[in-house]
């Protein structure tokens, strides 16, 4: 049997062999000064003066006095004298100036808050990695930039990039691991943020175009159209409107069958009518026209009347409302002549509206 084991180079007993006892306290010495390794220091030079028994440090290079040449080593002051031992790789030590792990390599002792840390494969904080290389299941996150005043800019910026603009670089908000909504770059330039009840089919609520920077709010609800055919009206008598002809009508929430808007949510909505005169009888006929909620309600500030002459095709009334709404109220647009009959005109008279808030 060797007189020394492989690892931690502790001494062994032989048999008849006298003073045992020389042979076990060396080895004890040993464990004392390599087990649950700490040292006080990996950057001390110079050895302490006045070191204390037990005393422990890791011999930086260009060590001085009695560390000379002992680079890497551990320096344990054992019986009024310095001892080195020789780490293994995989030894680890906690250094007690820095409060960092330290970890001996081939190449000599790495800080393994650095070196170990790196191209890992997996790293799970409170959960596996079985769904992606990097997880983490917990209840709160902070990040925060690194302040000036501790060596750093004060700035903060979290990057995600990816390989082509036909990928996807974006954040995914889920219930129960079912994704809800989208905010990022997916599957081209435009800055997209979308919304899904199930997780399958999204409605986008914000795009922004890459070329232009111009923003769509492609499910806003709004219309616009004009009547394709003159609507007549007899005297004092109030028409709806007929707007039947639509340039677009997203969320189809115009009914050209019936010339209602309703209303899909609660919230601020403005609306804006055009009516171009078209003479039947009389040029003094005293076009009105104003803006309706749920039939009955007149939208203040819509009400407009004409009280002058009118010029055929060329006297027009306008009238525009900002007004909240709830989801289910409907708005029609409304027009009359108040002496005489008369035409709203048609190709000109147009009217529409969207959501604003």
């Amino acid at each position: 049997m060797s007189d020394i084991l492989p690892n931690l180079k502790l001494p062994v007993l032989q048999p008849s062999q006298a003073q045992k006892h020389v042979t076990h306290n060396e080895a004890l010495s040993i464990l004392d000064a390599v087990v649950q390794l700490s040292a006080s220091s990996a950057s001390t030079q110079d050895p302490p003066a006045a070191p204390d028994e037990g005393d422990r440090f890791i011999v930086p290079q260009g060590a001085t006095g009695t560390w000379a040449g002992q680079a890497d080593k551990i320096a344990s002051y054992e019986n009024g004298a310095w001892m080195f031992h020789t780490p293994q790789p995989g030894w680890r030590a906690y250094v007690l100036d820095v409060s960092a792990f330290r970890v001996f390599e081939a190449a000599g002792w790495r800080d393994m808050s650095h070196s170990l840390l790196e191209n890992l494969i997996g790293l799970g904080i409170g959960t596996d990695t079985t769904s992606a290389p990097f997880s983490a299941k917990l209840n709160a996150a902070l990040w925060t930039a690194l302040y000036a005043g501790d060596g750093g800019t004060g700035d903060l910026i979290q990057t995600l990039n990816r390989e082509t603009t036909a990928d996807d670089a974006g954040l995914v908000l889920q219930t129960d691991f079912v994704s809800h909504a989208l905010a990022g770059l997916f599957g081209n330039g435009n800055l997209r943020l979308a919304v899904s009840q199930d997780g399958s089919n999204f409605l986008d609520g914000l795009v922004i175009d890459a070329a232009t920077g111009i923003a769509s709010q492609p499910q806003l609800p709004r219309f616009a159209g004009k009547t394709n055919f003159d609507n007549y009206a007899a005297a004092n008598t109030w028409i709806k409107i007929a707007i039947n002809d639509l340039s677009y009508n997203d969320q189809g929430v115009f009914d050209a069958a019936t010339n209602l808007f309703t209303a899909p949510a609660d919230g601020l909505y403005q609306f804006h009518g055009h009516a171009l005169f078209k003479v039947d009888t009389n040029d003094k006929a005293r076009m009105r026209t104003q803006i309706v909620k749920n039939g009955t309600d007149i939208l203040p500030g819509t009400f407009g009347q004409i009280t002058s002459n009118h010029d055929d095709g060329k006297t027009v009334l306008d009238t525009s409302a900002a007004a909240p709404l709830l989801a289910g109220d409907t708005i029609e647009y409304q027009g009359s002549f108040q002496v005489y009959s008369g035409y709203f005109q048609a190709d000109e008279t147009t009217f529409w509206g969207m959501k604003m808030g």
